[in-house]
């Protein structure tokens, strides 16, 4: 039954296939009949016109061969074509194929489609949640910020009137010492003339005596009482004027809210009193505060250490993290505490020194910063590689003013309202803050790498790639400029930094072949060099104020201590 079956279906499939062609032919035959139809009716007429001529009969047999010839290829033109029809109904049948196949797998990927489309919009929802999220943290910082500026106002207006009440306090105190010195003046001169009276009535009676004294005794006991009390109102007093003695604007020492050692005589190192590896990777900067007791580096590592400076010895105290990158330079505030860095990641921190996060980030420039030092009324001034100079204002957190300058800043020096600046164009230029101009430019012998100004501010320090120490008198309109080279002394990187010694004696500085060259001042020549404990190139040097120590770190993470003894 089954054999039967797939008999008929073959045979029907077969009459099928021979319609088809059946029909394809006679199609075919319509088509060329149509095309040959004006051939065959002018052929028709000849035949008619040539019916009376016998004589020319062989050549309209010639034209029915000819055109059985062209019937006889047609046939085989149409079954060629036949087979061309088959072949092609063979290639749709595979395209046909080809196309369910497709179909079928655009099934199966539309639900993965429809799942991406379904995640993506769930992403653009979390995404617009996390930017209202971000937009009400934006307005709670800014709202905190509006509310610490407030407290910072009135901590300022508070500061103000505490110190307008303790002005009246002293006045108040004065009055009342002088009042109190008034009363025992007088005091003193009645008991003096009490005396005298009671010398001259002595003689005459005795019981007048008697009944005088106890008023002299109340007197005398009203004298001591006064004469007790008024040193402990002068000492008080003078407390009092000594706690004020910082708001004085008679001297920069009585401003500074912490005392300064004054260096007379600064100590020539000669040996090292301690060797560490104070840091993970190279050291770029180092500084001593103006106590002389603590001292703060600044690594390739991002952190910058504070160490104290006990004994001889160096001793870690803190780690002060917040900087992404490197630190390159390294400040102390010298009316706080509080420490300034500049960082490769284009920004400057600020801590406080019992408080590892950073107060306050200074961002703006466009690249690194090379130098951050603390300026007038709470400002911060930094120079950058980005070619400008920008002046912050602490309080605010915010660029105040900004000096395009034309060559890569490498470093700057803060005096009153100038800024001294080294750049790599071989010049030190010297800004007016208040004019935002330059108002004056000074040569260096080449790139220079760092700046220093002497204690009393009449002498600046470069130190320049060209292995030169450049000494520049400020006093006057000449700029003198002494120099200061030696065999041996090369400078190591384009931030080496070089200082003046706290008496202006001498100067310091690393070379690149581990050693720390000093100078004399007032001779010019080479006075000490100290080798053998660095084994890289030493990128700073820094002298303590108090001039009893010099450290010196290198780029292979080692920090030394160099002492006269």
């Amino acid at each position: 039954m089954a054999s039967g079956a797939l008999r008929g279906g073959g045979r029907a499939a077969e009459t099928r296939w021979r319609r088809h062609i059946v029909g394809q032919l006679k199609l075919r035959d319509r088509r060329q009949h149509d095309k040959f139809q004006d051939l065959i009716r002018f052929y028709t007429r000849l035949l008619e016109r040539t019916s009376l001529t016998p004589a020319r009969r062989p050549s309209s047999d010639s034209s029915l061969s000819a055109l059985l010839h062209q019937n006889n290829q047609l046939k085989t033109t149409t079954g060629e074509l036949a087979y061309q029809v088959v072949q092609l109904q063979q290639q749709i049948k595979i395209k046909d194929s080809d196309l369910e196949e497709q179909h079928a797998r655009q099934q199966q990927e539309e639900p993965l489609l429809q799942g991406a489309f379904d995640s993506r919009l769930a992403l653009q929802g979390r995404v617009e949640k996390v930017r209202g999220d971000m937009g009400a943290l934006k307005s709670d910082y800014d709202t905190l910020l509006e509310r610490q500026k407030g407290a910072e106002t009135k901590l300022r207006e508070e500061k103000l009137r505490g110190g307008n009440l303790l002005q009246e306090v002293i006045h108040l105190k004065q009055q009342e010492a002088a009042n109190m010195n008034t009363r025992n003046e007088r005091r003193c001169r009645a008991r003096e003339a009490a005396r005298s009276k009671v010398t001259v009535e002595t003689s005459g009676s005795a019981p007048t005596s008697r009944s005088s004294s106890p008023r002299r005794e109340s007197e005398r006991r009203l004298f001591r009482s006064a004469s007790a009390t008024s040193p402990r109102i002068l000492t008080s007093i003078r407390a009092l004027f000594q706690r004020r003695r910082g708001q004085s604007v008679s001297s920069l020492q009585e401003d500074q809210l912490f005392p300064v050692d004054i260096c007379l005589s600064a100590r020539l190192p000669v040996r090292a009193l301690h060797v560490l590896e104070a840091h993970e990777q190279g050291i770029n900067a180092v500084r001593f505060n103006s106590s002389s007791e603590l001292l703060a580096t600044g690594g390739t590592d991002r952190a910058v250490k504070l160490w104290d400076v006990r004994a001889g010895s160096l001793t870690h105290r803190a780690t002060l993290d917040g900087s992404t990158e490197g630190v390159t330079c390294i400040e102390f505030d010298p009316k706080g505490p509080r420490v300034l860095a500049a960082s490769y990641d284009k920004s400057a921190l600020l801590w406080r020194l019992d408080d590892p996060v950073p107060k306050v980030t200074l961002t703006g420039h466009s690249r690194r910063v090379t130098a951050a030092r603390f300026g007038l009324n709470l400002q911060v001034v930094t120079g950058s590689a980005d070619r400008t100079v920008r002046l912050w204002d602490l309080q605010r957190a915010c660029c105040v003013q900004v000096v395009q300058v034309p060559s890569y800043c490498s470093d700057l020096i803060c005096t009153g309202y100038c800024i001294i600046s080294g750049h790599y164009d071989s010049k030190i230029r010297v800004w007016d803050t208040r004019a935002v101009r330059c108002i004056q430019e000074l040569p260096a012998h080449g790139k220079v790498t760092s700046l220093d100004i002497s204690p009393d501010h009449c002498h600046l320090l470069s130190c320049c790639r060209d292995d030169c120490l450049q000494l520049i008198d400020l006093r006057g309109r000449s700029y003198e400029r002494v120099c200061f080279r030696a065999d041996g002394f090369k400078c190591g990187s384009d931030s080496t930094k070089a200082v003046i010694s706290p008496d202006g004696c001498f100067l310091a500085a690393g070379s690149a072949d581990g050693a720390v060259y000093i100078w004399n001042v007032s001779t010019g020549n080479l006075e000490t060099r100290l080798p053998d404990k660095h084994s890289s190139s030493i990128s700073a040097v820094s002298w303590s104020p108090s001039g009893e120590y010099v450290v010196s770190v290198d780029l292979s993470r080692r920090a030394v201590l160099w002492r006269d003894v």
